[in-house]
């Protein structure tokens, strides 16, 4: 690649983290010309962001990664306190709940997070595109018609549109002058490692928790499923973390009753100080903010990832119908008008349960997160209003639903209603007809590609004005 080579893309996504490669598969899969680039060497080597909610296993349903994610991972074990060195009962880290025919994963998954990306990374690869690693970014400036970026070596990228998904301390974000708004949600910092435990010293059906001791609050082990590992993270109410192996095995000695020498291997270690955090603006021209570039949450609630992976999958599709299909570019100012509220709210909970005010129930599984009264939510039918989420559930020959909404188009479901369609493009929207269904109720609903009903009606008045805003019809 030669010095100051210049490379032409649609879509330039700087960052290769959950929410970076999951906005590539999804635009990808629609055509568009994506250029990923990170400043790092390789995919982020530890497993913080290991929890994977119900609404994003949808996501990754519609991805075509959800085999590969429930083949790699497994349910979050069940908590077990320890006092002085004896089992002092079990508990739930969170409410359980059942799978349903609508709602057909209940429960989060745990996966550590370089294995998430692992297989986001391999599913983008299947779809014909790759990371650049080792590309930092340097400089960016925009005009009417595009983006301009600079890199480290000595590369320009000429994109029509760019992401920054480069997380917290983004570099794009910063180069905008856009600025992160929030407050410390706890003065003690925080250290989380990936460890190996011995196997006689502590089990692997529990998520271990252990009460402040000496030098600090609490300390979680948690084995992840699929690997030998376990991720430690621990509160230091007193002193500073140490991140060396020498003292993260020193960590376990003082507050657990293991010994140092049964930490057999410190894989990855980092400290953080949890904070809320969310940027003025999720827009600037021709360059968009998602995940932590976006918004930082704590850990506690297991909402940061999922969070960012869910900005991607509304951002994907508008910028498909944009670059692809002819829909108005008004359409990408809903992103911000769409996720700017939900971030608030899920940055709120996450604070909240970090502080003990809340416990980690229905609301964390982020299936009641949807856009009711937002700029793309017209109308409503049945048991549902625009702006849902579309319930999943069985069909009479066999399948489900999700079959049907899984790819990049738009769906018509026609619910025990024999009303009149007007021509559409059928490549651009899928109709069906299904009999009565009780999570739908009975009407005509439009499903967004990310899964959100948005246009919903007793008859087809007013659907192709809708459609009008979000693609050529």
């Amino acid at each position: 690649m030669g010095l100051n080579s210049v490379k032409e893309t649609d879509v330039l996504v700087v960052g290769a983290g959950p929410t970076g490669l999951a906005l590539a598969c999804d635009l990808t899969r629609r055509g568009v010309s994506v250029r990923v680039v990170d400043k790092a060497d390789g995919l982020f080597p530890g497993s913080r962001g290991k929890g994977i909610q119900p609404r994003t296993m949808e996501v990754f349903d519609d991805l075509g990664v959800v085999d590969a994610v429930l083949a790699a991972g497994g349910p979050a074990p069940v908590g077990l306190a320890w006092q002085d060195g004896e089992r002092a009962g079990e508990h739930d880290m969170f409410h359980r709940a059942e799978a349903t025919d609508a709602e057909p994963y209940g429960e989060p998954w745990l996966l550590p997070q370089w294995r998430t990306q692992e297989i986001l990374l391999a599913r983008l690869r299947e779809l014909g595109a790759d990371v650049d690693f080792g590309h930092e970014v340097t400089d960016l400036a925009q005009d009417p018609d595009g983006v301009t970026v600079h890199l480290a070596t000595g590369t320009t990228v000429r994109a029509r549109y760019a992401v920054a998904a480069d997380g917290g301390r983004s570099t794009v974000r910063t180069a905008l002058g856009i600025g992160m708004d929030g407050e410390s949600v706890d003065p003690a910092p925080m250290l989380v490692a990936d460890i190996r435990v011995r196997a006689a010293a502590l089990d692997r059906d529990n998520w271990h928790l252990f009460g402040g001791g000496g030098g600090g609050g609490f300390v979680a082990i948690c084995p992840l499923p699929g690997t030998a590992d376990f991720q430690l993270v621990a509160q230091f109410t007193e002193g500073s973390p140490d991140t060396s192996p020498d003292g993260v095995r020193g960590l376990v000695a003082a507050r657990t009753h293991l010994a140092a020498a049964d930490v057999t291997e410190v894989r990855w270690s980092s400290d953080f100080r949890p904070r809320a955090a969310m940027a003025g603006r999720f827009r600037e021209g021709r360059v968009f903010l998602a995940g932590d570039a976006a918004h930082i949450h704590s850990p506690a609630g297991g909402q940061g990832l999922n969070t960012g992976v869910q900005d991607a999958y509304n951002l994907g599709w508008k910028l498909g119908q944009v670059l692809r299909h002819g829909a108005p570019e008004s359409l990408l100012d809903t992103y911000e008008q769409e996720r700017l509220p939900v971030a608030e709210q899920v940055l709120g909970l996450s604070t909240r349960i970090h502080r003990g005010e809340q416990e980690r129930g229905k609301e964390t599984r982020q299936l009641g997160l949807g856009y009711r009264g937002g700029p793309l939510s017209c109308g409503g039918a049945g048991a549902l209003e625009a702006g849902d989420r579309a319930p999943d559930g069985p069909l009479p020959g066999g399948g489900r639903l999700f079959d049907l909404l899984r790819g990049p188009h738009f769906t018509l479901l026609a619910v025990d209603t024999d009303a009149e369609l007007p021509p559409l493009d059928g490549a651009q929207v899928h109709i069906h007809r299904i009999d009565a269904y009780e999570p739908y109720g009975k009407g005509l609903f439009l499903i967004r590609p990310d899964g959100c009903i948005g246009w919903a009606g007793a008859d087809a008045t007013g659907l192709v004005t809708y459609l009008g805003r979000v693609t050529r019809c």
